[in-house]
């Protein structure tokens, strides 16, 4: 902050200068709590931390399944596991325990058509990101294209370390 910028002056607004913007958006709320339920400030303190790590922890996974780029998919949970009868469902669901990523190892799934490839992926992303990795979904067309539109070496390489960056690349 430089000696020209005005100094906030009400306590919201030095909250959010600080990037408590939990915070400051729930202030008067938490205050007006605390008081009725009379709190310790120790108290005060530990539940004004703990809501604004939480809210940080779901713009994070927001921010995370939104670069997934995802879109509308079927949960797990709607998966009918007696159709297709060639898909194993504990080795599925040892993949969705996502202990392959730690070791850096691949997954690939290999089906005829309609048997649900897309949908596990997704699922499989959607789960990665909820447990705290970064994941992305793209399919192989459009890896293929944006690759292969790249101008320069140099810039193919940008691209490439785009691509390396999430803990887990789905490539449908």
């Amino acid at each position: 902050m430089s000696s020209l910028d005005p100094i906030p002056t009400t306590l919201s607004d030095q909250l959010r200068q600080l990037g408590l913007v939990h915070t400051a958006a729930d202030l008067n709320d938490v205050v007006a709590r605390a008081t009725q339920k009379r709190w310790s400030p120790v108290v005060l303190l530990e539940h004004l931390v703990e809501a604004e790590l939480a809210a940080r922890l779901r713009h994070r996974v927001d921010r995370r399944l939104r670069d997934a780029r995802l879109g509308r998919f079927k949960a797990m949970a709607d998966f009918e596991w007696t159709w297709p009868t060639q898909i194993h469902r504990s080795t599925v669901e040892r993949v969705f325990a996502l202990d392959f990523l730690a070791q850096r190892e691949n997954v690939i799934i290999v089906a005829p058509n309609g048997l649900g490839k897309t949908m596990l992926a997704k699922n499989l992303v959607h789960q990665a990101i909820l447990a705290g990795h970064s994941a992305r979904l793209v399919t192989a067309a459009d890896l293929i294209l944006d690759l292969t539109s790249q101008d320069t070496a140099r810039a193919l390489q940008r691209r490439l370390r785009t691509y390396l960056r999430p803990s887990l690349i789905a490539i449908d």
